[in-house]
């Protein structure tokens, strides 16, 4: 399975594979939005790691005009010691529950 390589805001390498992209696309509102992945992971203003699963850090950045009004884009990444991936894309209104791990 192909890959592409992101950068974040600590220029850690993080791979969205293309099984992850398409599923990000059954999001409607994603189309045309990859651009944003890139922003988000960047510049993000929050960072939360997520209750359930701590390994799970959610890239939030807010955006005052989204095909969906006014929304945070967010990018949930799997954090692995050797290891970081998109596991999905979307907008929202809210910032995810869990523990701070960045904050603009």
């Amino acid at each position: 399975m192909d890959a592409e390589v992101l950068i974040d805001y600590q220029e850690r390498e993080i791979r969205l594979t293309s099984e992850r992209w398409q599923h990000i696309l059954d999001h409607p509102e994603m189309v045309g939005q990859r651009e944003r992945l890139d922003e988000v992971l960047v510049e993000p203003d929050i960072i939360i790691a997520t209750e359930k699963d701590p390994s799970v850090h959610v890239y939030h950045r807010w955006y005052d005009s989204t095909p969906v009004t006014k929304k945070y884009a967010v990018i949930a990444v799997k954090m692995l010691e050797d290891d970081a991936f998109v596991l999905t894309a979307y907008f929202t209104s809210r910032v995810r529950k869990g523990t701070t791990v960045w904050q603009k």
